[in-house]
């Protein structure tokens, strides 16, 4: 008889033991369940496409269980449009949630354009930033043709239809229409880290001739507010947000795409040899 009683106590014991080795992994795991949150969204490479940024953010910001999101930047700029689409969609996010962004090794041109929609950005000493500026760059192998034999001819409806082509040297009016273009493309870059770093529109313009600056350099011009690591950031937020405990970092989930890795290694790589060397090229913006 007390030895039936001794078995069932063990497995009493036991039962409790294994109980609370689960509660405590899922605690662990899922964290709090209200407000302990935060979601992350990684920009990474150079921007071609928006696609995969914003329903990160929608997401992100349909969530109630996310109360804030930092935007993760290692980039060096890319394509006008993307990142225009990307940046409007952190100021929506801005308008409902904390919206705070980290900075990498490299978070210019494009990259920088998308943070002056949070509402803090943090950046490391080293990290190469800013080149608030708008490039358009064409190769002319007119020449090369020519040395071989080879000879093109365009049929057009429009003077300025075929404007950039390779097969020849671009006309004075050809290279003033596309100037004015970036101008114009340049002015709206302008306005945005105006506004996103409340600041005037004369001061954001002397600090937007498209030059670099490390993360301390850009913290003392106003184009950063704080020096610090992603985890810092996430430090910060946790305060702000006041969340008890570790927080969950909720990363958003994409499928494994070989285009996009082997696009941003090779953006990588160029942006090495591009702060390497004398002779500069930009993304836009």
């Amino acid at each position: 008889m007390a030895h039936g009683r001794i078995k069932i106590a063990l497995l009493i014991i036991l039962i409790i033991i294994v109980l609370t080795f689960f509660v405590s992994l899922i605690a662990g795991i899922i964290g709090r369940p209200f407000g302990g949150k935060i979601g992350v969204v990684e920009i990474e490479g150079v921007i071609i496409q928006s696609k995969d940024a914003m329903e990160d953010i929608v997401r992100f910001k349909e969530d109630e269980g996310i109360k804030g999101v930092i935007i993760r930047i290692n980039s060096p700029g890319g394509s006008v449009a993307p990142t225009q689409e990307i940046q409007r969609e952190v100021k929506k996010l801005r308008e409902k949630k904390k919206v705070y962004v980290s900075m990498s090794s490299v978070c210019a041109s494009g990259g920088y354009y998308i943070a002056t929609a949070g509402e803090r950005i943090y950046a490391n000493p080293s990290t190469i930033t800013g080149s608030i500026g708008v490039i358009m760059e064409h190769a002319v192998i007119e020449d090369l043709l020519k040395k071989v034999g080879i000879q093109t001819d365009s049929i057009k409806s429009g003077e300025y239809k075929d404007t950039g082509t390779p097969f020849r040297k671009m006309k004075e009016e050809e290279k003033r229409y596309l100037n004015e273009l970036l101008n114009n493309i340049h002015e709206q870059f302008i306005k945005d880290v105006a506004e996103g770093r409340k600041m005037s529109i004369d001061r954001a313009k002397k600090l937007s001739d498209g030059r670099v600056y490390t993360g301390t350099q850009a913290k003392d011009l106003g184009l950063v507010d704080n020096i610090g690591t992603f985890y810092d950031t996430v430090d910060d937020m946790k305060k702000t947000l006041n969340i008890k405990g570790k927080p969950v970092l909720v990363y958003g989930k994409r499928p494994f795409s070989f285009l996009k890795w082997l696009v941003s290694s090779i953006s990588n790589e160029l942006i090495s040899q591009y702060y390497a060397s004398p002779f500069k090229y930009l993304f836009s913006p």
